[in-house]
């Protein structure tokens, strides 16, 4: 017992230094960790402004939470003199090891974290990715789903989907009709065109504004060529464009008009 007596003695100013170093490591962790929660509720908080899916920024949060929870424990674990660069470099191999294991995954799921934030397209969009053309059934953290014009179900891993480009056929209210129709050379051009404007201007889903285009734009092979370009709702984009096709057709038969097939002159030479 006086041996310990005397040890206390002969190392209290010691035991001062390391109770007074524990006292501010444990500080340091208690207003750290406090400071992690309040960090941790404004992220989520911007998140929701930006109307991030709940799962995306619950997880994003647990990470940054996480990160700021490890940094708060070697900052304390370094106040009582335990040297943390060992540490430090453990994680970093552990990080670089699961990184390099889930490359295609993290991948997958930062591209997810930018579609959701970005917003190119969101469920309901008619949208062309990745090679698939389909209305865009689901967002997920790795993958997005599509569903095609012929109720085919596909699932695109999202790193593809932004590996590339994105055609956003939902995004814009209107859409242009572009047609091409070719009719004979012996055709009246003005009669032609006339017809075309009556048939395009006449459709109750044919918006006014913008005024459609009807115009030659070609002298083609074996025909003269107008481009028909009305506008739509983006909606309405197929119901005009098979109408107007329909329609065409009919009144170029009922007119007269000849719509040529693709025709090629041989000349034979006879030789004696």
């Amino acid at each position: 017992m006086e041996n310990i007596t005397t040890w206390f003695s002969d190392n209290q100013a010691l035991l001062i230094h390391y109770a007074v170093q524990l006292a501010i490591a444990l500080v340091i962790l208690f207003i750290g960790k406090a400071i992690a929660k309040t960090i941790n509720k404004l992220f989520v908080k911007s998140l929701q402004k930006k109307k991030v899916d709940k799962a995306v920024s619950g997880f994003l949060a647990s990470i940054v939470y996480s990160l700021m929870i490890v940094a708060v424990v070697l900052m304390a674990l370094s106040q009582v003199g335990i040297e943390t660069t060992s540490f430090v470099a453990i994680l970093g191999a552990a990080g670089l090891a699961i990184g390099l294991a889930l490359k295609d995954s993290l991948s997958n799921f930062a591209s997810g974290v930018l579609i959701i934030i970005l917003k190119p397209f969101k469920a309901g969009d008619f949208v062309e990715a990745a090679g698939v053309s389909g209305s865009v059934e689901k967002i997920e953290i790795f993958s997005t789903v599509f569903k095609t014009g012929d109720n085919k179900t596909v699932i695109v891993p999202n790193a593809a989907v932004t590996g590339g480009a994105i055609t956003n056929y939902s995004m814009e209210k209107t859409r242009r009709v572009d047609m091409i129709i070719g009719v004979g050379y012996d055709a009246d051009l003005k009669q032609t065109k006339q017809l075309l404007t009556d048939i395009v201007t006449s459709h109750e889903k044919v918006l006014k504004e913008p005024a459609p285009t009807i115009a030659v734009a070609e002298l083609a092979d074996s025909s003269v060529n107008f481009v028909v370009r009305p506008w739509s709702k983006t909606e309405d984009f197929w119901a005009v464009k098979f109408d107007l096709t329909e329609q065409i057709k009919m009144a170029l038969d009922e007119a007269g008009i000849n719509i040529p097939y693709p025709q090629m002159d041989v000349h034979l030479n006879k030789i004696n």
